[in-house]
């Protein structure tokens, strides 16, 4: 965590430099922005982190991996698809979720599928996207893209089981 936290530091220091030297007071114009964006996410991302903190107390360890562990295998992978393509919001509620999941036992494939079904079928943005695209294209995208999420899944599960993702 430490180094995405130096490079996002770096580059935002770097802009903010290059904002001030542009004059026009565009780096404030860029502080106020930042900091109504905080305010607007902060809740989500506090509520987001409470359920990634408190999933693995609620949820026994032995219930996780028989449900979204190792040895769940296919059920593990479709439970995680269909669990990401249900959560709603952006990254600051499913990186979360996924991060509590995998650190009590849940799969890397059981959360690359999470993760594909949280970007690809996001059944919160169905009602949007009918609206904005028409009910024949959602449709479309949704049966081209339903699969993607278990094949990851299998993907990564075949592929990359052995390794620790949490070190």
């Amino acid at each position: 965590m430490l180094i995405p936290t130096i490079i996002m530091g770096v580059i935002a220091v770097a802009l903010f430099i290059i904002a001030y030297q542009r004059g026009d007071g565009e780096h404030i114009l860029g502080l106020k922005s930042s900091g109504s964006l905080l305010l607007e996410v902060m809740p989500l991302l506090i509520f987001a982190f409470i359920v990634a903190g408190i999933i693995p107390l609620l949820v026994p360890t032995e219930t996780i991996s028989k449900w979204v562990g190792a040895e769940s295998g296919l059920r593990g992978i479709l439970i995680g698809s269909a669990m990401g393509g249900l959560t709603p919001g952006g990254p600051f509620v499913s990186l979360p979720i996924a991060a509590g999941f995998l650190r009590t036992g849940a799969s890397i494939g059981t959360m690359v599928a999470f993760m594909t079904g949280w970007s690809l079928l996001a059944v919160s943005r169905l009602p949007m996207e009918v609206g904005l695209m028409g009910w024949k294209f959602t449709a479309i995208r949704l049966a081209t893209t339903l699969f993607f999420p278990i094949i990851a899944g299998l993907i990564a599960n075949l592929f990359f089981s052995h390794i620790n993702v949490l070190e």
